[in-house]
């Protein structure tokens, strides 16, 4: 049987794909269509991947990149780097360029962009979600909950109402490299802020909530959980909350695991729904075979797995019309075209 009828095969898939092909990242070789490391797992998946487009490395040099959001005015990608303190542009409309768009911006980790076009961000060394004004000044949005600090707030959505939802794991305060070292206060949870300002709780019944999203109705939330890397005890999975009037949650539980077949069961980080329901999840910690990005339908079956060469900490949806998947890897950019269309704003 041939590379590809074994991926074919499910769980199967997963040995195969450890022994995926070297391939030259540079761009001077060009990939042999269909492209091989977007992965059919599931016949649902086949009809998101285009036969004639390949994966792309955009760029590489970072050291740990993160929360890509992508703004549909200016046709930018924007994301971070978290250990050089600083945020990168991708420029769509100007030859694929990448340059340093901010610097010193709190060793910031996730981002997004409200329905007014200003850019949110979770600033880990700062420990708060901060908006950036059309005048290019910065308005805090959270950092005290009860009057405490937050840990490191995380990953960031907004909702239709205008009301922004983050989660706040930690990370930052655990270790110089990514924030700045400090005890933590309170227990990690997902929070919502209103469009007044009020802050509220949401859910604590995580170890370490990371990447969050909505379903395309917004009835439903999706958020990643990440705290076995520092609790054996926590486990490796993407849980799901029930939306209830748009201001809370009930009924979390979870919607997968990260286990796959004979590798074993890596993390999920960042991760982003498109309107058909189906969830485009980074995966990484594990290795060839593993790294890159899952696709997982609406009733939680893996549908397709889209591997890199190194581990993927976060995806969005861009372009023009929105089917365009850009995935931070930890020291790269990637994309790729689709057949799927992102759900929400950024």
């Amino acid at each position: 049987m041939n590379r590809r009828g074994f991926l074919g095969t499910g769980l199967g898939a997963a040995a195969a794909a450890m022994a995926q092909s070297p391939r030259d990242w540079s761009g001077n070789v060009p990939t042999r269509y269909p492209e091989p490391d977007v992965v059919v797992l599931d016949k649902r998946f086949a009809k998101y991947k285009i036969g004639n487009t390949p994966i792309q490395r955009l760029y590489t040099g970072a050291m740990w990149a993160e929360g890509p959001a992508w703004n549909g005015v200016g046709r930018y990608l924007v994301f971070s780097d978290i250990p050089n303190n600083r945020q990168l542009r991708y420029i769509e409309d100007d030859g694929g360029k990448v340059s340093v768009f901010r610097t010193h911006v709190g060793y910031s980790n996730g981002n997004t962009f409200d329905y007014e076009g200003r850019q949110i961000s979770c600033e880990h060394g700062n420990r708060r979600v901060t908006r950036r004004e059309y005048n290019g000044k910065t308005t805090v949005l959270a950092d005290k909950f009860n009057g405490k600090p937050l840990n490191a707030p995380n990953d960031v959505v907004v909702a239709p109402d205008g009301a922004i939802w983050f989660t706040d794991p930690g990370y930052g305060v655990l270790m110089e490299y990514e924030g700045n070292k400090a005890p933590m206060e309170i227990k990690e949870a997902v929070y919502r802020i209103d469009k007044s300002g009020k802050l509220d709780k949401v859910a604590d019944d995580m170890y370490k909530p990371n990447g969050l999203c909505f379903s395309p109705d917004f009835k439903k939330l999706y958020v990643a959980e990440t705290g076995s890397t520092h609790n054996p005890d926590a486990p490796k999975n993407i849980r799901i909350y029930d939306v209830v009037n748009g201001t809370s949650l009930k009924g979390g539980r979870e919607f997968v695991n990260m286990q796959l077949g004979v590798i074993g069961a890596g993390l999920s980080d960042g991760i982003r729904c498109d309107t058909d329901g189906n969830v485009w999840s980074s995966a990484g910690w594990v290795g060839a075979g593993y790294d890159g990005v899952m696709i997982f339908a609406p009733d939680g079956t893996r549908i397709g797995h889209i591997l890199l060469p190194e581990i993927c900490s976060n995806v969005c949806f861009g372009g023009a019309k929105r089917n365009r998947l850009f995935m931070t890897g930890s020291q790269s950019l990637y994309s790729v075209y689709t057949e799927a269309t992102g759900a929400g704003i950024s």
